[in-house]
């Protein structure tokens, strides 16, 4: 762990974990406190085997946690994951993309532990290339897998769920979910629909006691020591798919994707074991939030993403809304509103002009009455007293 993240309060989810210390959701989520007893769930890890549900898995079954792992159809042997079988944990196999095969997955966790408290859904496959370059069979696998896949789980769940009257989903998203990338154009649009179709089923279900979060971690490396002669591959998830001529100089933004993967290589600065540890927090806490930021980058680009549009719907909100009244006479964007002001300014000026000159008329009308009456006083000579008139 870095010195800075030692001094300056929690551990982060980045650096090494030698320490002993973990990291802790803030108190405002009422988290589970280190030492207190806990209440032990049952859940299910679908995409168990992957780059972040193995650490996931390994975490909930560190703190007593009941857990069923569920690795993907034609990727892992059943051999595989009968051997993780033990009094706490059951090895499954299953294709999210179909909705039976989901369906079998918990009704076996059903039928082993008897209760299903959380569902995570660490599953997701992505194609690295141009939005052109990528056929409808790369577009169609990855909305199957990260949209679809999504789906099929939250069906065959919630029923058991709401009679339950009670349960938790903790949907892995991505950065990706709240940002374009240049290179992920597909696999951003399945996590957007992801993000959207979970926050409007929390919506839904909020009154049957039901809480979901979405995960979005950002750049995590896998730091769990591999086991076997097969490792985990450290971008199993993603396929990079060669670039067309039109997309393949050095500097297209179409490889922006394909050139951070490579230059990172396995130097991603998130820590997979400590995104566990915090994930399991959330199975555990009161109130969890509906998006969990992972990692240093996820929270700096996806801040600057918001600022971005934040600042576009400032610079564009006077089409919708009226202007204010002390607008500078400098601002472009009020022009309109400006040219109609100074029409009604000058339309009110001509009139008060035409008063002031018809006033100035009566005016000088009345004053030449009274000069001429002065004048008369003048010509005309006061009638004389005559003699002898009494």
């Amino acid at each position: 762990m870095d010195n800075q993240s030692t001094q300056n309060g929690p551990p982060s989810v980045a650096g090494s974990d030698t320490s002993k210390s973990k990291p802790q959701l803030p108190p405002s989520c009422d988290p589970p406190q280190p030492g207190a007893p806990v209440k032990h769930k049952v859940w299910i890890v679908f995409g168990g085997t992957g780059h972040m549900g193995r650490s996931l898995v390994k975490c909930a079954l560190h703190h007593g946690d009941f857990v069923t792992t569920v690795g993907r159809l034609h990727e892992t042997s059943p051999e595989a994951m009968a051997a993780l079988n033990s009094d706490t944990c059951l090895g499954l196999l299953c294709d999210v993309r179909d909705s039976s095969s989901v369906a079998r997955v918990v009704q076996r966790t059903l039928d082993r532990f008897k209760r299903i408290d959380c569902i995570a859904n660490c599953s997701g496959y992505g194609v690295i290339g141009a939005c052109e370059d990528q056929d409808e069979y790369d577009l169609r696998n990855q909305f199957e897998t990260n949209f679809m896949g999504t789906l099929h789980i939250v069906q065959a769940s919630l029923p058991y769920f709401r009679q339950q009257n009670g349960g938790r989903y903790i949907i892995f998203s991505s950065t990706s979910g709240a940002l374009g990338v240049p290179g992920l154009g597909p696999y951003c649009a399945t996590k957007y629909a992801v993000e959207g179709l979970i926050e409007a089923m929390l919506y839904e279900v909020d009154s049957f006691n039901i809480k979901a979060t979405l995960v979005e971690p950002g750049l995590v490396r896998r730091d769990e020591p591999d086991s076997g002669d097969s490792p985990l591959p450290t971008w199993g998830h993603f396929l990079i798919k060669p670039a067309s001529e039109a997309y393949s100089h050095a500097t297209s933004p179409a490889l922006h994707a394909k050139r951070m993967v490579q230059w990172l290589g396995d130097r991603q600065p998130t820590s997979a074991v400590k995104c566990a540890e915090l994930v399991w927090q959330l199975a555990h806490c009161s109130y969890p939030p509906l998006r969990l930021l992972l990692g240093s980058y996820a929270i700096e680009s996806i801040r600057d993403r918001l600022r971005s549009v934040t600042e576009e719907l400032e610079d564009w909100k006077h089409l919708n809304y009226p202007p204010p009244p002390d607008v500078p006479v400098g601002d472009p964007s009020d022009k309109t509103a400006r040219e109609d002001r100074d029409e009604s300014e000058d339309k009110e000026g001509k009139e008060e002009s035409g008063e002031r000159e018809e006033s100035k008329e009566k005016e000088g009308e009345g004053e030449r009455e009274g000069e001429n009456e002065d004048v008369m006083d003048i010509v005309t000579p006061e009638p004389k007293e005559t003699e002898g008139s009494g």
